[in-house]
């Protein structure tokens, strides 16, 4: 897992029928950029607790996700 900020909303209307209904973010982690599957209500702004891969699809089985955003944070600490 790892903590990125939401920073937009991405749209396409051409996609896996598996992700219909499923709001997808641009996040930026570590000076990467990742499109995750948001399950939690996240905003542009937003930490957030990414999951990759498998743990990614967990409660959401049947969706072809690598990234989803599984937690808001509140705060953390270093």
């Amino acid at each position: 897992m790892k903590i990125g900020t939401v920073t937009g909303s991405v749209w396409a209307t051409k996609k896996s029928p598996a992700l219909t209904g499923q709001i997808l973010l641009r996040v930026t982690s570590d000076g990467a950029e990742y499109i995750a599957c948001d399950l939690v209500g996240a905003g542009v702004g937003e930490q957030v607790i990414l999951a990759f891969g498998s743990a990614a699809r967990v409660g959401q089985e049947k969706i072809p996700a690598d990234a989803a955003i599984v937690g808001i944070l509140d705060e953390a600490e270093e």
